[in-house]
């Protein structure tokens, strides 16, 4: 049995929104992989400790050390581990998140070819993010895209008798959250019959700012907090377009999620979102930070029922390649 330390913010028992280290951490115990965690501590300090201490515990039975990579703080604790793991000689693969990854190769290029040169691995769960790193010679890459269970999914096509928007990321200012109110408004402001609910953890003050934002518009949004995966695709069934209003992506469950469940996408046309979504096609990509070009979308799609439905026939169908019984078969090909 190979043994796989996985370090990252498990941090879903803490409030925080499920991430990658849970859903694939579970699929990799699944298939017979011994996956141990690091770290679970809300203190960002005792968090990196303790991912130091994982790697120097088990130094001498771990097979793989994986490491959630971003391009903000964390991308230092990924590099540290790294460099601990090449102390001991362990085989480690950073698995890329963040739109803004590119940025962080041109901003820090002696720490990233320290961390990604040298990996067994750097595993991209996008080809935005493949291309990128390709583009900096780093060819120790593989596509392994984020999953899903797609038998959990429940598709249904929309009825569109009014426009029920959801929004679903955790309150974050890159993911714009003020933007979806503003839609809201411009919509209102055209006697459009219309809702809005906005599902996801506080994160940086984002969600005290935006429900201060529906305030003072005079606009009423339902702000649900975080809630779990059953309880967001459920809610999901009495809404009819999902929107997505970053200003930086790279393969967002969220937005493959609404996909599967037959919400037709329409999202801001940043870093991975035209690798994911084909415009037109798959989903509707408009500029960012533009609530006119939303406006527009909108209207395409609730008052073009068939143009709706075709858009989100072609995303179920794209986002079937995401299954975690196919996705597996890359895990398993890579750490066996």
């Amino acid at each position: 049995m190979k043994k796989i330390l996985y370090i990252g913010n498990k941090l879903s028992e803490k409030g925080k929104t499920e991430s990658t280290i849970d859903t694939l951490g579970k699929g990799l115990s699944s298939l017979g992989f011994n996956v141990t965690y690091a770290s679970t501590y809300s203190n960002m300090i005792l968090r990196f400790l303790d991912m130091l201490w994982g790697v120097f515990k088990h130094r001498k039975t771990t097979d793989y050390v994986l490491i959630d990579t971003y391009s903000t703080l964390n991308f230092y604790y990924a590099y540290t581990v790294s460099q601990l793991c090449r102390y001991f000689k362990l085989k480690y693969v950073p698995i890329l998140h963040g739109g803004e990854l590119p940025k962080r190769l041109k901003k820090s290029p002696r720490l990233s070819q320290a961390l990604f040169k040298h990996a067994y691995k750097n595993v991209a769960p996008s080809q935005y993010l493949k291309s990128h790193f390709e583009a900096n010679n780093f060819n120790n890459l593989v596509f392994i895209p984020n999953s899903i269970k797609i038998g959990c999914y429940k598709f249904q096509l929309r009825i569109y008798e009014s426009v029920n928007l959801l929004w679903v990321r955790s309150f974050s200012k890159i993911y714009n959250p003020s933007l979806a109110i503003k839609i809201l408004k411009a919509l209102k402001d055209e006697n459009i019959e219309v809702k809005l609910c906005m599902i996801g953890p506080e994160k940086d003050g984002s969600l005290e700012a935006s429900k201060l934002l529906a305030e003072k518009l005079k606009i009423e949004v339902e702000f649900t907090g975080r809630l779990s995966k059953q309880e967001w695709h459920k809610k999901a069934e009495d809404y009819n377009v999902f929107i997505n209003t970053t200003t930086i992506d790279n393969a967002p469950v969220s937005v493959i999620e609404a996909m599967a469940l037959g919400l037709p996408v329409i999202s801001t046309n940043v870093g991975g979102m035209p690798f994911l979504i084909k415009n037109n096609k798959e989903g509707i990509l408009v500029e960012s930070n533009n609530t006119k070009a939303f406006l527009s979308a909108i209207k395409e799609i609730a008052f073009n029922p068939v143009k709706a439905n075709e858009i989100s026939n072609e995303a179920r169908k794209k986002v079937e390649d995401y299954d975690w019984e196919k996705v597996k078969l890359q895990w398993r090909n890579l750490l066996s």
